[in-house]
């Protein structure tokens, strides 16, 4: 049987299967950016596709926190687009 890698999203922490989230990442440069591919190196925070994750991302600044660099408003904006496909979410 093979294990399932199971990541905890920023927001309610819960801890999900990699593919159920967005990751997010700080890239060696410094740049955040939104991680479709979830194998970019550098470092990874993760959100779950529920609305009040997705949209409660913003609040007391959890991406700022947990990848310890600014967040470019931007990458809000790409989780919000996300959130307004529903194609973007897995099945």
């Amino acid at each position: 049987m093979k294990k399932v890698p199971l990541r905890r999203c920023v927001v309610c922490r819960e801890m999900k299967p990699k593919r159920e989230l967005i990751r997010i990442v700080r890239t060696p440069q410094g740049e955040v950016e939104i991680d479709p591919t979830g194998k970019r190196s550098g470092r990874g925070a993760y959100v779950c596709y529920k609305d009040t994750c997705l949209k409660g991302v913003a609040k007391g600044r959890r991406l700022e926190k947990e990848l310890d660099a600014p967040v470019n408003p931007a990458v809000f904006e790409g989780l919000r687009e996300k959130l307004a496909k529903p194609s973007g979410r897995p099945d």
